[in-house]
């Protein structure tokens, strides 16, 4: 909650400058089909991918890719299974699937949706680029015929569409305008922007979604402009926030930022920075449960510091840091606890501010630790903790601080 005395406490730079208008961004969530294909990570169990959209389901996030089911048969089992848990629990969360601009893709979209009455969306991709078209033999004409059957289709069965275009970032205006033109003429309700490869920066994103956005006022219909990137160049997050920037209607990424080859955009720190622009006004406390659960799932640890969620994010053992944020809640105040040393406040995302004790630990630190688990900070336990403290290089364990704790009893 925001206190009446922040705007004396926190002088922000990044209001100093005009921003753009908080617009309404969807976020569409690619962990289940994309995040999967990273050839490091493991596949889910079934229970484990239905625990998984119910937590982004509950978070708030809109629209979530469930499947490939052009793969196979255990894809259109998984596939039809996630439709139907969002049509029998009555999830607000919106399924989608990728297809190739193919029939045989295509297809088994239509009978999942017609078994189960959901509306899934078709997200029918192609490979645009001059170097695909190169490699495989492609001409223009093949990728019109292809983007107006595959749109035709989905269309025609009464479901939501929307066209992608592998590697749009590389790929020539001329081609994406042909591209483009059949699939809106063809009923396509939105147009996927990808950087398939992570070759592109904020600048060029901004000026591909602009050349969009012209292309689309001739057309004479709303049709959505949707960004998708991976995170090659380490710009995954930058090249989001562009997007929204520039005008994206939704944007994708992947929980962790999992994917081919180094992964896609991270969903979760695309929403943590969301929120804190004031984009999102809904809760996302259970955005860490739903990290910790796909880090599980998908057998990828989550870095120590990784961004919000790695295990450093909140947790300090320096005395001057620690002293402050020990001063904050004493005052009993916990807004001010957790942004005295810390620019993304921890209990929004579902963390709290954690003290430990190390070789640069003051006595602060281990007062602090034993209040917090009911512990009498007796003279013979806080110097015992203090010396091993002092002794060594690295944080004391838990069981170590109790060892000693007992020790000194």
């Amino acid at each position: 909650m925001t206190q009446p005395f922040e705007l004396d406490v926190i002088y922000d730079w990044n209001t100093c400058e005009p921003a753009a208008p908080v617009q309404a961004v969807r976020y569409v969530d690619e962990t289940l089909r994309d995040g999967i294909q990273c050839p490091s990570v493991t596949d889910p169990s079934t229970e484990e991918k239905r625990q998984i959209l119910r937590l982004l389901d509950q978070i708030g996030v809109h629209h979530t890719n469930i499947g490939l089911p052009g793969a196979g048969p255990r894809a259109v089992a998984d596939v039809t299974l996630l439709a139907e848990q969002i049509r029998d629990e009555k999830l607000a969360i919106q399924a989608t699937c990728a297809a190739r601009t193919i029939e045989a893709d295509v297809r088994p979209i239509i009978e999942i949706a017609e078994k189960t009455g959901v509306a899934i969306e078709a997200m029918t991709f192609l490979g645009a680029s001059p170097i695909r078209l190169y490699t495989e033999g492609w001409d223009e004409d093949l990728l019109e015929k292809r983007t107006r059957v595959a749109v035709r289709m989905a269309k025609q069965a009464g479901l939501p569409c929307t066209f992608v275009t592998e590697d749009t970032v590389r790929s020539h205006p001329t081609t994406l305008r042909r591209l483009f033109t059949a699939a809106i003429e063809e009923g396509a309700d939105g147009l996927c922007l990808c950087d398939t490869v992570g070759h592109v920066n904020p600048a060029g994103v901004s000026a591909l979604i602009r050349f969009t956005r012209e292309l689309l006022r001739g057309h004479g219909r709303k049709v959505r402009i949707d960004w998708h990137g991976h995170n090659d160049r380490g710009l995954g997050l930058y090249n989001a926030m562009a997007a929204i920037e520039a005008g994206a209607d939704r944007v994708h990424g992947c929980v962790l930022g999992i994917g081919e080859r180094v992964g896609n955009t991270s969903l979760d720190q695309l929403l943590v920075n969301e929120k804190l622009r004031g984009a999102i006004p809904g809760d996302l406390s259970g955005l860490a449960e739903l990290v910790e659960l796909v880090s599980k799932a998908c057998n990828v640890p989550i870095p120590v510091g990784y961004p919000v969620f790695g295990r450093d994010a909140f947790r300090t053992g320096t005395g001057v840091h620690a002293a402050a944020i020990i001063k904050a809640i004493n005052k009993g105040n916990d807004w001010l606890a957790d942004r005295v040393y810390s620019g993304v406040p921890a209990g929004w995302f579902g963390r709290q501010q954690e003290i430990e004790i190390g070789h640069q630990a003051g006595d602060s630190n281990i007062l602090f630790w034993l209040k917090r688990r009911n512990i009498e900070a007796t003279p013979a336990r806080v110097a015992a903790i203090r010396e091993r403290a002092k002794a060594g290089n690295r944080m004391l364990e838990e069981a170590e601080i109790l060892e000693l704790i007992a020790a000194a009893s």
